[in-house]
């Protein structure tokens, strides 16, 4: 049954730019991605379908609200055929956990069904398909190392990344990405003035102690919780830096190297919390 890894979003660090008509907030952020995820398998089907399952599954639709129906429809239409195909989603990730889960679902999706519908280059351009989806789209589509701006959907190159590692901690809870955006006060921010590279994890960590997640004390101001599961990153040893990524409520300790973060996630690990810690998709050669 051919499958498509659905990796974690991670925004080391998130201003908030602007507001526009539409009510959309523009942003500015360096995402990567981490080596855990979700996972979309695909098999043969008269129409489509699709099942979840997995330790978060329960919490998902199963319906077109769920982001891998909505794209697999988007990419039929756009390729002009009457397709079938039945969709399993694995849920690895927490659910409105700012780790872009289910954006990163319907990139894996879109990847997945162009190769099983075995659609020309041509016919659909997916990262055209993308933003229609969700802001987050983009980026996991591609779900390489990206600057994202305007409200997430364009993508720059990141600057040359040294390698460290990631401890993600979730405290059980999920948290709304409109409730955190309207919970926010104050003014905007303005773009990082980033380097073209880091010579390693603990310059790249001092660099980003300077940046933001805007986002982080409004996140905390629903979810008290975040503010106990960063303490717990800082207090462990070689945590470089703490914060959260996305509107939260999971949070990022950044470590020189992928053992030391994969160590502080056994260590820090509790019942009601969801621990992981590894490297990204894509390291530093």
């Amino acid at each position: 049954m051919p499958e498509e890894d659905a990796p974690a979003k991670v925004n080391l660090f998130l201003h908030v730019t602007g507001l526009l008509p539409n009510g959309y907030h523009t942003l500015d952020s360096l995402v990567v991605f981490a080596d855990v995820g979700d996972r979309v398998a695909v098999s043969p089907a008269p129409g489509l379908g699709l099942v979840i399952d997995g330790p978060f599954a329960a919490r998902l639709p199963v319906d077109d609200d769920n982001l891998v129906m909505r794209a697999a429809r988007r990419l039929a239409a756009a390729a002009g055929i009457a397709a079938g195909a039945s969709l399993r989603l694995t849920k690895q990730l927490p659910p409105s956990a700012g780790l872009g889960g289910g954006s990163a679902d319907a990139g894996a999706a879109l990847r997945l069904l162009r190769r099983f519908w075995k659609l020309p280059g041509g016919c659909a351009d997916l990262m055209s398909l993308a933003p229609g989806l969700g802001a987050d789209v983009p980026a996991c589509l591609a779900s390489v190392p990206a600057r994202m701006s305007g409200i997430g959907e364009l993508l720059g190159p990141a600057p040359a990344l040294p390698a460290f590692g990631l401890c993600l901690v979730n405290p059980g809870l999920p948290l709304a990405t409109k409730e955190v955006f309207a919970a926010r006060k104050g003014g905007f921010s303005k773009p990082a003035q980033l380097p073209s590279a880091w010579g390693d994890a603990s310059s790249l960590a001092t660099c980003l102690a300077g940046l933001r997640n805007d986002l982080e004390s409004p996140a905390i101001g629903l979810c008290p919780p975040i503010a106990t599961v960063l303490q717990a990153l800082r207090a462990e040893p070689g945590c470089l830096l703490a914060r959260v990524t996305g509107s939260g409520a999971t949070c990022f300790g950044l470590f020189a190297d992928a053992g030391a973060a994969k160590r502080a996630a056994g260590r820090i690990s509790r019942a009601d919390w969801w621990c992981w810690g590894g490297g990204l998709v894509h390291p530093a050669p």
